[in-house]
Parts: C-alpha cells; sequence; structure tokens
C-alpha cells in the first residue's frame, strides 16, 4: 500500500478539510483535519480514524497507524 491509497482510504470514509499521510509502507503517520472531530476525545477521534481502515487494521494491512487528530480550528491555530 502507498501513502496516497492509505489516504484515499481514510478520505473516503472521512470527510477532512487536511489529510497527509507519510510512511514506509507498514508503519504510517497521518495528520486529520475534519469537522467530525469537535466536541470528540483523542481516542473517539482515533477510532473515527480506524473506522474508515476497517480490515485493513484488522488484516494488520496497515500495521501501525500514529495520528494527530485535529478539529479545523485547532488546525488554524496551529499555523
Amino acid at each position: 500500500m502507498t501513502a496516497e491509497e492509505l489516504q484515499a482510504i481514510i478520505a473516503a470514509g472521512l470527510p477532512c478539510e487536511h489529510l497527509q499521510v507519510q510512511g514506509d509502507g507498514r508503519h504510517w503517520s497521518a495528520v486529520v483535519v475534519s469537522t467530525e472531530f469537535e466536541g470528540k476525545r483523542l481516542v473517539a477521534r482515533h477510532q473515527r480514524v480506524y473506522a474508515t481502515l476497517g480490515e485493513r487494521i484488522r488484516n494488520d494491512e496497515v500495521h501501525a497507524l500514529s495520528m494527530k487528530t485535529l478539529t479545523p480550528a485547532e488546525w488554524a491555530a496551529q499555523a
């Protein structure tokens, strides 16, 4: 799997204002900015992203994914 493929999978399952994925084919890092994170704790945000990956996480196709999950306001505040 490429970073572009993983990014497309996440984007297909979660509306993102910004999405950046990097990795080596097994270990990934992502910055995900979505309005769906509004009012959600970190664990719930991560669970929402993992839900887009479904079977790919369970069958170890995506072995590890570290995430930075932000609302649009949190993202803007970092700029």
